[in-house]
């Protein structure tokens, strides 16, 4: 049970014949309370599994309790709980998916959960890369994606022994993006650059930064899929940037929830100085001539980016952005920027439309701004580019409009190809 304030909750047991409740847990966090996947559940003796955050004595974790004892260690980021691994390797262990260290990644572990075994947790998976699993009985599937092969590879086991291996018949793709992964800034960023296939060190390029940068989601993980369209990017003459900012998941909790109630500012500005920090590892970098595009929360940032740092951005492509978060969905947009009768200057903060309306002090600095909307988004609604388009249209700030009838929240299929090079065409017509 979670209140609408999103920062305290409690986790109950309910008697079905009764209706009676026992309360077995309480959340709370003044900035939001982030349930971990797969939990509350109750561990075959009874204790119930509770994911929470370890924030004393200098920890900063995701982690697993049975009945408030600490069962996974402080160095990992627990993501999700898959489910009880199969009879054989223990009644009591789990099996979760987790990151220790590097939030590119992600492995396998089993995490002991009988009592008195104190802290105990095994990784599974030795090869680097992004890997997942499902469990059902005594039959365990393993995925595995990395930077090394295309696709997920799946195996299956039963027990210690693996008895198959599900092929793929997706096509190959006919290239192998190998984009540099580094950690920048004091904040140890995640980030990536792809460079085009051939080229030569010495070359100056422009660069687009693809972004996202919401919560919940993260853009630089070792897992070639990742990459395959940003390789296209790339390989149209760009120098493309990946960027995960504080409120991305996999790093630390205090990470992630930097961003409360200020999303603009700390997402902003660790775009703009990983982007930096970018440019002096890898000189080939032309900050002169940068664009950004961005889908979502990620045409949000697009849009904020061109609106607030003109001096850096060109040229921007925003699409299906939320441009008022007063617009959007309910419990998203009150989990970051807190309940709008408590702060509707927070919400106009973060919006566009009314940083678009602001008069434009220096012409040169009005960079263009492509608008991309499905006309039957039923997530993030047409109204939001719409209302966007108006107030930029009343400040005199160049913009164009491409509305995409038919489609909703996601181009898909023959749209989304032909998108990506009218896309292209805005972007070397602004660099």
């Amino acid at each position: 049970m979670l209140r609408r304030s999103q920062q305290h909750g409690l986790v109950l047991a309910v008697d079905p014949r009764t209706g009676e409740t026992q309360v077995h847990a309480e959340l709370a966090d003044p900035r939001w309370v982030e349930p971990i996947p797969g939990t509350p559940a109750h561990l075959p003796d009874g204790r119930v599994l509770v994911g929470g955050e370890l924030a004393h004595d200098g920890y900063d974790a995701r982690c697993l309790f049975a009945d408030g004892t600490l069962l996974t260690p402080p160095t990992l980021y627990v993501r999700r709980v898959v489910g009880r691994l199969p009879t054989g390797s223990g009644p009591a262990d789990l099996l979760v998916e987790a990151s220790d260290g590097e939030p590119s990644q992600r492995h396998l572990f089993r995490i002991r959960t009988t009592i008195g075994s104190g802290v105990d947790a095994r990784r599974l998976t030795n090869d680097p890369g992004w890997h997942t699993a499902a469990v059902g009985g005594d039959v365990l599937a393993v995925g595995t994606a990395s930077l090394d092969r295309a696709g997920t590879r799946w195996t299956v086991w039963r027990g210690d022994r693996e008895v198959a291996v599900l092929r793929s018949l997706a096509a190959t793709p006919s290239y192998a993006p190998r984009p540099a992964l580094e950690r920048v800034t004091d904040r140890r960023l995640p980030t990536a650059v792809l460079y085009p296939e051939g080229h030569v060190a010495g070359r100056r390029l422009p660069v687009l930064l693809d972004v996202y940068g919401g919560p919940g989601h993260q853009e630089v993980i070792a897992a070639r899929a990742a990459w395959l369209e940003r390789q296209w990017w790339a390989d149209a003459g760009f120098a493309l940037v990946t960027i995960d900012n504080r409120g991305t998941p996999g790093v630390s909790p205090s990470f992630e929830k930097a961003i409360h109630r200020r999303l603009a500012d700390v997402i902003l500005a660790d775009q703009v100085d990983a982007l930096t920090a970018l440019a002096g590892k890898h000189p080939d970098l032309d900050l002169g001539r940068v664009a950004i595009r961005g889908w979502s929360f990620g045409g949000w940032l697009a849009g904020l980016a061109v609106l607030r740092n003109p001096e850096l951005f060109r040229c921007g492509i925003a699409g299906a952005p939320v441009t008022d978060w007063s617009l959007y969905d309910t419990a998203y947009s009150e989990r970051y920027l807190g309940m709008p009768d408590d702060g509707m200057d927070v919400y106009g903060h973060h919006s566009l439309i009314e940083l678009a309306a602001e008069p434009v002090r220096d012409p040169e600095q009005a960079r263009p701004l492509l608008l991309v909307h499905g006309l039957v988004d039923d997530n993030v609604v047409a109204a939001h580019t719409l209302r966007l388009s108006a107030a930029l249209l009343g400040a005199g700030r160049p913009h164009a409009v491409l509305p995409l009838t038919g489609a909703t929240h996601l181009a898909a299929g023959g749209t989304s190809e032909r998108l990506l090079r009218l896309e292209l065409d805005f972007l070397r017509t602004h660099l």
